[in-house]
């Protein structure tokens, strides 16, 4: 019998790992659904420390043309990097799992605190641990921000690209999907001109360093009777319950609304909830009235101390739509209602694009100028990533930011009177503990908490 090689080996000795047992990858898929924290760059960070690092489930060079596929869809590239990652490794039950596990936590965590919001977030208990909470969650995407950061960005073409990436979202204010176009188009060009360059990111061989290596098999092949099933069962899984609500409920129903609009956005958001906002809060603030302005940033800061997508910001939005509207129904029962079929409309999608796209963005695997296009993408939005820190940074630190506008450019300026010392100082030693302790996760968070809470009673 040939003996099984222990992960911690692998990187020594060069020899792939036994492919994991379903069982297995299903307790790994939760474990990082409950440790999913900290945004998409975190959550991005986290599965390649566990699948790629710990487990070498799979390679470096398949990681990252995954992950760029998934840049390159709507909604959240994490939740649709897990399910690719889980259907690489198992199939179409694979990827339900991986995806399912890695939103399920976030769900009920989401779930839990809007219905604890609408019904009692004056308490300062909890006001205090949001408090606490909110430095805490800033220092881990700046930690997300540095390690694919350190990954991505490995020749001066790479870190321009970022910088000029940067430069175009923070200061010109260029929509997302133009920078990830933008980038591609360069990556193409220098992968022509000049492939030196853009070598950054081998995206092509794995070697034989992990579970899954260069092996192609039968399901990762596409074909056009796959594609015809996939379309054809997503698409009505993802469907079926917005037609029903349309015959059944009429189109002015809250469940209706919640249901057409929210797939709607299932389709258009690129960048990531952040981007998403925009589009939402004009919605469901001023043209359905579902919620105010200020219950909508709450919402925000909510989702982003729980684990999964932060696109969950959502699930909340479509509760205090239903809690606020009950019809005949309990608010609180029809504010679960409403969340549910958010959260299905936005996220069954993601698994229409992988199973569907998935086949034929394998068969792309290793061709020089497609690696050299993803090269650039995956720089810019190291880019991209770094503003939506910034833009964070400057909401948490800062009780008030007024923009400025100089000429054709508008820029973010914090009020420094507004400047909150107890912040600064807990992002910073949570950021500390991070980054040079390597400290887990969990007791920084319940640090943060403790910490707000005991500040808030000091101040009282």
């Amino acid at each position: 019998m040939t003996p099984t090689v222990a992960s911690t080996d692998v990187a020594a000795n060069g020899v792939a790992p036994a492919h994991p047992s379903f069982g297995e990858a299903l307790r790994v898929w939760l474990k990082i659904g409950l440790l999913s924290f900290g945004g998409p760059a975190g959550q991005i960070a986290l599965m390649h420390r566990i699948l790629v690092d710990e487990k070498r489930w799979i390679g470096e060079a398949r990681f990252l043309h995954a992950l760029n596929y998934c840049m390159l869809l709507p909604g959240p590239e994490a939740q649709q990097l897990a399910t690719y990652v889980g259907w690489l490794l198992h199939k179409v039950r694979g990827g339900l799992v991986a995806g399912i596990l890695f939103v399920l936590p976030g769900f009920f965590a989401v779930l839990g605190l809007s219905i604890l919001y609408a019904g009692w977030h004056s308490v300062p208990l909890v006001a205090a641990v949001f408090y606490g909470l909110k430095p805490v969650v800033l220092a881990i995407v700046i930690q997300a921000v540095h390690r694919l950061g350190s990954r991505a960005l490995k020749t001066p073409v790479m870190w321009t690209i970022a910088a000029l990436a940067f430069i175009a979202i923070y200061v010109l204010g260029v929509p997302f999907p133009l920078i990830v176009v933008g980038a591609a188009v360069v990556g193409l060009m220098g992968g022509w001109l000049m492939p030196a360059g853009f070598a950054s990111i081998a995206h092509g061989g794995d070697g034989n360093s992990s579970v899954l290596g260069e092996v192609m098999p039968d399901h990762l092949r596409p074909s056009l009777g796959h594609a015809v099933r996939t379309l054809a069962i997503w698409g009505g899984l993802w469907l079926a319950p917005v037609a029903a609500l349309w015959i059944f409920a009429g189109p002015a129903n809250v469940f209706t609304q919640c249901a057409i609009y929210f797939s709607k956005m299932a389709v258009v958001t690129f960048g990531g909830a952040y981007a998403v906002l925009a589009y939402v809060a004009q919605a469901a603030v001023d043209t359905y009235g579902w919620l105010s302005a200020g219950q909508m940033l709450d919402g925000l800061a909510l989702a982003e101390t729980t684990p999964g997508p932060l696109i969950l910001v959502l699930e909340y939005v479509g509760f205090m739509a239903g809690h606020g509207q009950p019809g005949g129904l309990n608010p609180f029962v029809a504010g679960t209602l409403a969340a549910t079929l958010v959260v299905w409309v936005t996220f069954t999608p993601c698994f229409l694009w992988i199973f569907l796209g998935g086949p034929y963005i394998e068969a792309l695997r290793g061709v020089r100028l497609l690696d050299t296009a993803l090269s650039s993408i995956t720089a810019a939005v190291v880019g991209v990533i770094l503003n939506l820190a910034l833009w964070f940074a400057a909401r948490t630190l800062f009780a008030k930011v007024q923009v400025v506008a100089i000429g054709p450019l508008a820029l973010d300026v914090p009020i420094w009177s507004t400047f909150d010392p107890f912040f600064a100082a807990v992002a910073l030693a949570a950021l500390i503990a991070l980054l040079r302790f390597k400290a887990n996760l969990f007791l920084v968070l319940g640090a943060g908490a403790i910490a707000g809470i005991a500040w808030r009673s000091l101040a009282a």
